[in-house]
């Protein structure tokens, strides 16, 4: 893919979706923090019901902390690997009381140095909560990325910094949701929706998925 087809490609992206955002619900850089945290091997879906029953009893540092471990888990026992996501939590609420006066650290060392924090998760809170141009490659990405042609590489690193490097500024702000949303819900892992796909003439993927018979007119 081509310059010109990477800016038509999220031209396209934002002309069907302005103002995109996660499907993580919060109100505050420590419920996104913690949201994302919580989300590894789990889906959106279910973090937000988890969240609906967290937040309203707990959504500062101190006030998780004052549930402890277990109470914490009780919470969030419906997600994968609650128990050490609840220690992980429980970890990065006091690492944000001891360093950061209980404030999300708007820098990328500090938030990697939290408990159950990765790059992804960092990328995510400085894109979501800060403004940052930052791209979270996640499996959706990655999987775009590669299949479309518009950044490949053999990594999740990798795909990063080519996405980072070949994304207009633009459109840099916003990429992380465009891509994720479109490998969400269109470009999907077993059967990508190619003809619904409004970049599909951009996309270096073959051969194209067909639509379904129920969805292909009848010949005239």
């Amino acid at each position: 893919m081509n310059r010109d087809s990477r800016a038509e490609l999220y031209r396209r992206l934002r002309a069907a979706n302005p103002s995109p955002t996660t499907e993580l619900r919060f109100s505050s850089p420590f419920e996104l923090l913690v949201a994302v945290v919580l989300s590894a091997q789990a889906t959106d879906v279910g973090v937000n019901k988890a969240m609906a029953r967290l937040f309203p009893v707990a959504n500062t540092p101190q006030a998780i902390l004052a549930l402890g471990e277990a109470g914490l888990r009780d919470f969030i026992k419906t997600l994968g690997l609650y128990q050490t996501k609840a220690k992980n939590v429980i970890g990065l609420c006091q690492r944000l009381i001891d360093l950061h006066d209980g404030q999300v650290p708007h820098d990328r060392e500090a938030l990697e140095a939290l408990p159950g924090v990765g790059r992804k998760t960092a990328n995510v809170v400085l894109n979501t909560a800060f403004g940052e141009p930052t791209i979270a490659v996640d499996t959706h990405i990655f999987r775009v990325a590669n299949r479309t042609g518009l950044a490949r590489g053999k990594t999740v690193r990798a795909v990063e910094d080519r996405l980072v490097r070949v994304t207009p500024a633009e459109y840099a702000r916003d990429a992380h949701h465009w891509l994720i949303l479109h490998g969400r819900y269109v470009c999907k892992a077993r059967k990508p929706e190619c003809w619904r796909c409004s970049v599909i003439d951009l996309c270096d993927h073959r051969p194209k998925t067909p639509a379904p018979p129920d969805l292909t007119p009848p010949l005239a």
